[in-house]
């Protein structure tokens, strides 16, 4: 009894982990015959799970919407309570919880039913939260409808409005969503330039129907959050720097986020910062304001900038320190 409660929770698992799954291939994965399978969907079946079956060479098993919320030991109030909570938590891109939560939501709204969904929807539109929230928010239903074909392998179509403002179709393999502590970003495989690129979530505006499914491709990167914050602090800007922090690897860490470049160890008590901006100007200011002593190592460029801005600084101390001897 143990052993079949144990399986059925490691097939339900299954279910929710991915779109459909074919008999044989859910098999293989639980170590028993396809005709244990049918008998144990058949009994996820009788307590409350709508596991749906398409017959024929291509069909298999997916977990769809039901009329009753299956036992989660949850009821419809606090079904409700953690749907709005986990809402709130992607859209305010809490960190350390954040991808989190777009996991678990995507889950839970696969199989709630509708009167739930319909007072989940009516509470997150008539609501007006009064807290800090990002300038740049994401709608939480378009980030589990990325995460939903991230997790089922389904080319995604939408529209994309750039930084400039400008609008273009997209169709996309969607690989990974990132999220940083302000934004959350999507990394796919753009099949009109035929190459990686990283999308802005708040910017992508999906238009389904999506699919169809395609074999998973060798990611960019090992280390995706390094790949993204690589890309968006110094690759998308006009100027890009790397400059020499004189403080170790952890202290800087502490103050550089993913959104203002991307550090290296250069021994015990320095590190290297790459990073970008609109301008040079910008960098030297950027650089600048984090606080620590530094030194360019390129381009050449930036030191004349930080020259510059020395010798301006150093006038307006000048004529401060004169004012104030006139004044008294």
């Amino acid at each position: 009894m143990l052993e079949t409660s144990a399986r059925l929770l490691r097939l339900l698992s299954l279910l929710q982990a991915h779109r459909e799954w074919s008999g044989p291939d859910l098999a293989d994965r639980l170590g028993v015959t396809p005709r244990t399978v049918r008998r144990d969907v058949d009994r996820l079946r009788e307590l409350g799970y709508p596991v749906h079956a398409t017959p024929g060479t291509g069909g298999g098993y997916q977990l769809g919407a039901g009329a009753e919320l299956p036992p989660l030991l949850l009821d419809d109030e606090e079904a409700v309570a953690v749907a709005v909570g986990l809402r709130a938590a992607a859209g305010q891109g809490v960190e350390g919880i954040g991808e989190s939560s777009v996991r678990a939501l995507a889950k839970l709204e696969q199989v709630l039913p509708g009167r739930l969904r319909r007072r989940i929807s009516a509470l997150s539109t008539f609501t007006v939260p009064m807290m800090r929230t990002p300038k740049d928010r994401v709608d939480p239903a378009v980030l589990t409808e990325l995460a939903n074909a991230c997790r089922d392998g389904k080319r995604l179509r939408f529209a994309y409005r750039d930084h400039g403002g400008a609008s273009s179709r997209r169709t996309v393999e969607p690989h990974r969503l990132v999220c940083t502590e302000r934004r959350w970003y999507l990394v796919a495989w753009d099949l009109d330039r035929g190459d990686w690129r990283t999308f802005r979530a708040d910017r992508i505006e999906p238009k389904p129907p999506h699919g169809p499914r395609f074999p998973p491709r060798e990611p960019p990167a090992a280390d995706l959050a390094a790949y993204v914050s690589k890309g968006v602090s110094s690759t998308a800007y006009a100027a890009e720097a790397t400059v020499r922090l004189f403080v170790p690897l952890a202290e800087a860490a502490s103050v550089v986020g993913p959104l203002d470049g991307t550090l290296e160890a250069d021994g015990d008590g320095s590190c290297l910062l790459r990073t970008g901006a609109h301008s040079l100007d910008v960098l030297v200011i950027h650089v600048s304001l984090m606080g620590f002593d530094f030194e360019v190592v390129e381009p050449p460029e930036l030191t004349d900038r930080v020259r510059a801005l020395r010798d301006r600084l150093s006038r307006a101390l000048d004529r401060t320190a004169a004012g104030s001897a006139g004044d008294s």
